[in-house]
Order: C-alpha cells, then structure tokens, then sequence
C-alpha cells in the first residue's frame, strides 16, 4: 500500500528516532522444533499500562510446518526518508518472515488490528531459488530501494554461494540477486550499509550443511566457517574488499553499523576462537582508502566441571561465551552483547568505538548457572540472551532465549524451554535491571520456542538513517 505522506514512524535522523513513542506491542518469531506443528508470529504487549502487560496478546499460526522462522523484519522503514529513495511513501506494515529451513518467505499484514496480523502471501522456495538463485533465507532489512534479504545456500540444492535477495517494497515479488560481481564472497549470514557512503558490509556463518545439524566440531576445529567480513559498493553492487579476521575466529555473526549516518565504523561480533573458546567483539572503520577490523573486546571462557558440560563441550572443561547477538543503540552510545553459553547480556559504552568500557551485566539462563529470573526464583532456566533488540529510545532491551534449533539440542540437551524477558536501562549511568513484570516463558508459548522479537513502530536494529 502506498500513502501520500511519510509513515509516521519513519524518522530522518537517529537524534529524532529517539524521541519516538515507546512500543505498545512486539512480535515474536516462535517455531516448532518438532517440525510437526506450524512455526508462529506471536503478539506480546508491551504497554507498562495495559492490564495484559508482559503477556501473549495475539498469535498467528503460519499455513506449514518446517519453516524453522529466523531472523524477520519490516518491509520498510526509516531508510525510505532517504533523497535518493523511489519509495518514500511506502508503509511500514508488513512483516517479511523467513523459514530457515524451508526458504519459504511469509508476508504477514499488521493492518487493520495490529494484535491479529494476516497472511497475505507466501512465496515458496522455488521463486526464491528461480528468480534469485538462493535458499535458506536469513535476515530481513528494509532499504531505501527495496527489502533486502540475505541467503545462506545456493539454488537446486547447491551449497552457496549465499548472497543477497532483493524483494520489492510493495508487490513483494522477488527482483533477483543483488549481487553484481561477487568477488571471492562465498559464505554468507548478515548484511547492513553505510547508506550516505554507498557501502555495504556482508558477515559469514556457513554454508546450509554446516549448520542445519548442529555445529561439526570437525569443521570448527578445522577452521572451516566464515572468519571474514566483505565490504561492497552498494550502487554498483561491487565486491569491493575482503578483510580477515584470522582462522581462529570462527562465525563473525551480527553486524551493527553506527546510525549516524557520518560515521564510518561499526561492531560484529565473533561467536568463538577456536584457541581458547573466548568470544570477541571487532570494529570495523576506515584505514586510508581501504577498511580495516580492530578487536575491542575479549569475552572468556569459564572453567567448569566436564560433568555439568554438554557432550561438545566436556573434553574442554570450559563454557564458552557462545557471542550469537549484538546491538547497537540509537544514539550509538550503548552496545549489548548476548553471551548465550554463560548466560549473560552484557552492556559496554561504545561512546569511544575504540575503548569501550563494560556499565552492565545481567544473567539469564546459562549452560552452567541456570540463573532464574527475579519473578521466577525457583525455575532454573535454559538458554540464555541470545537475539536482542532495543527500543528507539534505549530504554528498554528485549532478549530471547532460542538460537537455531540443533545449535539449541547441543548446548542444552535437556531441552532450551522458552522465554523472553525485559530489562530496563539506566540511560544516564548504565547498567540494566530485570523487569519483574515482564517475563513470558513456559506454556505461555504453547510448546514453541522462541527466536527473535520486532517492536511496534520500529527498533534498534530495523532502521537505518540518511540524516544525521
């Protein structure tokens, strides 16, 4: 649907983003490990007001099963307020919702009740492989020209190379792949820009078989998943320059780029090193002419007991951070990084993208620890923060507890449960506080669990701004 004035939840530049409403509902990615009931998008209310505060207030069941729901997102967002946008007036409405492992892509309407959203198409594996040449659809940005949707596997059962799908803002229909000269890209997992400097940035995971079972300690040991991250010139869709890390670090994930859209730097963050399990956060910037990564944080391993460890990890005697999420606030002041495998979201200042300094930590969940939540101090709990989202205005954090559902089976082999909490940032000082009133788990999401969340009007990691 096309409107003749700006959606009201677009905002130009970060600075205004931050004076938004705050979120009244979120939407929640909840999948079917069995594979024998359909995967949901589920409505939870977030309004300190409402008298269903903190609990499920919508759900909507997809028409299959097997889709295995990742990393979803809007159809369009702030980004459309660019001056070189063809699509300024499009709404932020839709939710484009992958299946991992079906490379079905779901379009969910949120109009007229934003409690209910529809289904108002689905596009089956075949146009994504026929039109763009790729499966396993990943992750979701809404941009200026259209949605932009990476890919983990190639078409006809190919392994790779993964890339980038392009959908149109409005039709949804596939356009095709991205990519004009992919250079030595082959691994493929999240994409972001720098959209006013005509970059973009691509990270690495694996390719379909290498994750879809669980992680292959051959593999790992080996040295074998992503360690790079790509730089592309995003008007010409160029591979521009690949930069490594270094074998070690195995699966540079998440990529949060600053919003300030006259900054060039931004932070990924490195799931482990496979030279002593720790986790790391890097910062890419501009060296000259050409871009460079800087590692900023180091995150260890902890010791423990063989016997409290999960088959993977007893030869080790150690949990690994396991880094699988990180994000960026508005202003760019505060970055969250989720330690799932020790169970800990941890906060640093990133004011000085080069120093950070830690200003909060909260356990949830862990291989080890099990730590309750404070309005549940009797119920150990599995996981641990692993996707987290951020309200516009930084005073709020969401976390999940779900990664990917064998990654789930081998780390916590007792079962993952479900859960999703709410904490609460001291934006002065720092630091982050369980909300007690905010913690859905168990039944309440009947038997699924949960993988990502999405807030009303907008978040932390769905808009991108061309002001500053």
């Amino acid at each position: 649907m096309t409107r003749w004035t700006p959606d009201p939840t677009f905002y130009p530049s970060p600075r205004e983003a931050v004076t938004a409403p705050a979120e009244k509902l979120a939407y929640v990615a909840a999948f079917d490990r069995t594979a024998t009931r359909p995967d949901a998008i589920v409505v939870l209310d977030t309004d300190p007001d409402s008298p269903d505060y903190g609990r499920v207030v919508g759900w909507t069941d997809l028409p299959y099963v097997g889709d295995e729901l990742h990393h979803f997102g809007w159809n369009a967002c702030s980004s459309a307020l660019c001056p070189t946008a063809p699509h300024p007036h499009v709404e932020r409405r839709y939710l484009i919702v992958p299946g991992l492992r079906s490379s079905r892509i779901h379009v969910l309407d949120t109009q007229p009740d934003p409690r209910q959203p529809q289904i108002v198409r689905v596009i089956g594996a075949e146009e994504l492989a026929k039109r763009a040449g790729y499966s396993r659809p990943h992750t979701v940005h809404c941009g200026p020209d259209g949605i932009y949707l990476s890919a983990l596997g190639g078409a006809d059962g190919a392994e790779g190379p993964g890339g980038i799908a392009i959908l149109d803002h409005t039709t949804f229909e596939v356009r095709g792949a991205w990519e004009a000269d992919r250079g030595p890209q082959f691994l493929a997992y999240d994409v972001w820009w720098h959209l006013t400097q005509d970059v973009l940035v691509t990270s690495e995971w694996g390719t379909p078989s290498m994750i879809e079972d669980g992680i292959i300690g051959e593999l790992l040991l080996g040295r074998r998943y992503g360690h790079a991250i790509h730089f592309w010139d995003l008007a010409k869709r160029r591979h521009v320059q690949r930069v490594d890390l270094g074998d070690q670090y195995q699966m540079p994930l998440e990529l949060r780029p600053a919003h300030d859209p006259t900054k060039s730097y931004g932070f990924v963050g490195v799931v482990i090193s496979v030279e002593d399990l720790s986790a790391s956060i890097w910062l890419w910037h501009r060296d000259g002419d050409a871009w460079a990564v800087t590692k900023i944080i180091d995150i260890p391993a902890e010791p423990a007991d063989p016997a409290n460890l999960p088959d993977l990890l007893k030869p080790f005697g150690a949990v690994p951070p396991l880094v699988t999420d990180i994000d960026l606030s508005v202003d760019d002041r505060f970055l969250y990084v989720s330690c799932w495998g020790t169970g800990e979201l941890r906060q640093y200042d990133v004011s000085d993208p080069l120093h950070p300094v830690q200003t909060g930590s909260v356990h949830l969940g862990g291989i080890v620890r099990r730590t309750a939540h404070p309005s549940a101090p009797d119920e150990a709990l599995a996981g641990g923060p692993q996707m987290v989202e951020v309200s516009r205005d930084g005073r709020r954090v969401y976390v999940s507890n779900s990664l990917y559902g064998a990654w789930d089976d081998q780390f916590y082999p007792d079962g993952v449960g479900a859960w999703l909490a709410k904490l609460d940032v001291d934006v002065d000082a720092g630091g982050l506080t369980p909300d007690e009133r905010f913690f859905p788990h168990g039944e309440e999401f009947r038997g699924l669990r949960v993988h990502q969340t999405r807030l009303q009007g907008g978040d932390a990691s769905s808009d991108s701004y061309c002001y500053p």
